[in-house]
């Protein structure tokens, strides 16, 4: 699972992988759809696809002439159960914090 925790996590740290999925969330798109936003070549979107569909966020199926991309919202499942286990802390209080150190730890004065 580690493994397919770090391909996802590697796929999701490019903003422009970032951008596709969110295109990918209204509905399947042609390749050549997905590229008409972005100034980059055919070839580095499909670069980016690549890494895409081995983190299994999408999946690419040829209908026709025509290559579409699919977005995999289970492959965020993961993912999102392993961000979920970090939620279970409280947020730290700084400021009581702060104001622990002080009582706690007496105050030096430097030379």
């Amino acid at each position: 699972m580690s493994n397919d925790l770090d391909t996802v996590f590697a796929a999701l740290a490019d903003p422009t992988r970032r951008a596709i999925l969110a295109m990918l969330l209204e509905d399947d798109m042609a390749v050549t759809d997905v590229a008409d936003p972005f100034e980059m070549s055919l070839a580095a979107i499909s670069k980016h696809l690549i890494i895409l569909t081995k983190a299994g966020l999408i999946s690419q199926e040829k209908r026709g002439r025509v290559k579409w991309c699919k977005l995999e919202p289970d492959a965020l499942r993961a993912a999102s159960v392993w961000m979920q286990g970090f939620g279970q802390f409280e947020p730290v209080n700084l400021d009581a914090f702060e104001r622990f150190l002080e009582v706690e730890l007496p105050a030096t004065d430097d030379p």
